[in-house]
């Protein structure tokens, strides 16, 4: 377990604008030196890299990158099925049929929203709020101290 100098090989330089985890840098403590290596294992001396930081800090600023990330794939991902469907016209009917396939269950997940008669608020069963709506005269407000008892424990 010690340093052998294999590792020099992969040293990776600092990345600018992003942090070196968040760039796919890891840290081998027993040779101090980051490289750019896909094993869970240094290829020097065989002992585990690191692949987060250890600093709270650093550690909150990974986490906000990778959200960050994610939220900006999943709006990708949102924008690409459209562009599928044009690609797989001239490819093949098969995968126009899954795209289309894809379509219409995300169009059956989101339901329209009707409004309410009397609040002019949005919701998807109107006719169940309406019965219980604040601004329905039909409806009884019933005072909330009338229906409250006080025990005294004596």
């Amino acid at each position: 377990m010690t340093c052998k100098g294999i590792c020099v090989r992969y040293k990776a330089q600092k990345p600018v604008g992003t942090g070196r985890y968040a760039s796919g840098q890891r840290r081998c403590q027993i040779c101090e030196i980051f490289i750019k290596w896909e094993g869970l294992w240094c290829p020097c001396c065989g002992y585990r890299l690191r692949t987060k930081p250890r600093n709270l800090k650093y550690k909150a600023k990974l986490r906000a990158r990778v959200e960050a990330d994610s939220i900006e794939a999943k709006a990708v991902a949102d924008t690409q099925p459209e562009e599928i469907e044009v690609k797989a016209k001239s490819k093949s009917k098969a995968k126009t049929a899954k795209v289309k396939a894809a379509k219409s269950k995300v169009a059956t997940k989101t339901k329209e929203k009707t409004p309410c008669k009397h609040c002019e608020k949005l919701f998807v069963y109107a006719d169940k709020h309406e019965k219980n709506c604040k601004k329905n005269p039909e409806v009884e407000v019933v005072s909330a101290h009338a229906n409250e008892s006080i025990a005294i424990k004596v």
